[in-house]
């Protein structure tokens, strides 16, 4: 009986090793489309669009200038302009 259980536990866990490794392979295999697809979205950016770009960086030289100056006062400005907290 006790060499029935071995048996059996033994082609269990071949199985199981065997069913990982299909399900790996099976997963793995679209690793090369997925990179394609990625490649093919970085092409699409709005980014690459050169006017979307100086937009962009001018928006976020504004919002830098709006940090600085927030930096610059002791206000805090997240409480809103009702003054300080009592």
């Amino acid at each position: 009986m006790s060499a029935m259980r071995t048996i059996l536990t033994s082609t269990a866990m071949v199985a199981m090793v065997g069913a990982g490794f299909g399900m790996w392979s099976i997963m793995s295999t679209g690793d090369g489309r997925q990179r394609d697809t990625t490649k093919n979205n970085s092409q699409n950016l709005p980014e690459i669009d050169p006017t979307r770009m100086d937009e962009t960086r001018q928006r976020n030289a504004m919002l830098m200038e709006i940090l600085k100056d927030a930096a610059g006062t002791k206000d805090n400005l997240a409480r809103g302009f009702e003054g300080p907290a009592k």
